[in-house]
């Protein structure tokens, strides 16, 4: 596209002689420590008891722009830019000193298209930001905010990044939704099976499904026997679970036989091992029965007493309906250190991202 138009130019008005003249844009106060608020609003017509508070401010002078043919004022490049970006379950925000800010109505998975963000920030002009995607919001939080730099901007890069937004079939900023499903848990363990411990495994799943709208609908324990462990998991299935969860014997011992009794139920593996701490023994595979396709996942011990997994990273892209490809799988280490912090955060940390 063409270079951005000179901005218009701005009159100067001494304050002292602005009473009766109209603000063309927001004009901020801050308190360190305290707030940073809007004093005054655009359209605000300046009265004579606002010119110490605007001294006070350390405004001299305002600006106003005359108007000019192709250029937007701040407020309405923001209002068009959101429209144009802004996919499904959100809420936009008033306009506050030039930006919207993106809002999750609900729920669910925040989904970024961080090439078409990239090619809307290159533009020139526009700053657009959002949270790291693919992972869980909740309803409230702000997740993207989106304005101009300038006070007026060249109108045309404005249409440029509507442009972009039209081209694409997934919008820059959305959420999607999660899906209720139906787990059934296997939870695998000769220890377990013949009672010499208490299971801990099967409540930490039903906490962790519930806060993702979804219900685990029965708990079978079977010893280390692949042929009991494979029965289990087309019990489910047949059954209507949506998703099927092992637990226990992930990793290489011989009588750790979970990865062998997925494959041998004839599902599919996508992947056995994921470049993610705490989550490394995570096998992901797909099952197809009944003329379904059913997730069938292995989950490593680390899920039960971790606060954040690879659980945390990968079920909510099931539950949102995303495909968890190998590639998928492949780029979660960068980012899949968990530091383990004594005062866990998560999500709101680095892990995952």
């Amino acid at each position: 596209m063409n270079q951005p138009k000179s901005h218009p130019r701005m009159a100067v008005i001494p304050v002292r002689d602005a009473v009766g003249s109209v603000l063309c844009h927001d004009i901020t106060v801050i308190a360190p420590g305290e707030r940073k608020d809007r004093a005054f609003k655009k359209g605000h017509v300046v009265r004579v008891e606002d010119v110490p508070v605007l001294l006070n401010l350390g405004k001299e002078h305002l600006y106003a722009f005359a108007p000019e043919d192709g250029f937007l004022h701040e407020e309405d490049a923001a209002l068009r830019l959101a429209a144009a970006s802004r996919g499904d379950n959100l809420d936009l925000s008033d306009v506050k000193e030039g930006r919207i800010n993106f809002i999750a109505a609900r729920d669910g998975l925040l989904r970024i298209n961080v090439p078409l963000l990239d090619r809307i920030n290159g533009l020139g002009d526009i700053t657009f930001a959002t949270m790291h995607g693919l992972r869980p919001v909740t309803a409230g939080k702000r997740v993207a905010g989106v304005r101009v730099v300038p006070l007026m901007v060249d109108a045309d890069i404005v249409a440029e990044a509507e442009r972009l937004c039209r081209a694409e079939t997934d919008p820059v900023v959305s959420v999607l939704a999660f899906r209720p499903a139906r787990v059934g848990v296997v939870i695998t363990g000769s220890e377990i099976y013949h009672g010499r411990i208490t299971d801990k495994f099967g409540p930490v799943l039903r906490d962790k499904f519930s806060a993702l709208g979804s219900t685990v609908v029965g708990e079978v324990m079977t010893s280390d026997e692949v042929d009991r462990t494979m029965a289990a998991i087309h019990t489910f299935i047949d059954d209507g679970a949506d998703m099927v969860v092992l637990t226990g014997g992930m990793s290489v011992d011989p009588d750790d036989l979970t990865p062998t009794a997925i494959r041998a139920s004839g599902a599919e593996v996508v992947t056995y091992g994921a470049p993610v701490f705490p989550g490394a023994m995570f096998l992901l595979s797909h099952l197809e029965r009944g003329g379904r396709r059913v997730p069938v996942l292995g989950l490593p011990g680390c899920v039960m007493y971790h606060r954040a997994s690879i659980f945390d990273l990968v079920i909510p892209r099931l539950l949102a309906g995303l495909d968890v490809t190998r590639e998928d799988i492949v780029r979660l280490g960068h980012g899949g250190f968990c530091s383990t912090c004594a005062d866990c955060r998560f999500p709101n940390c680095g892990f995952g991202c």
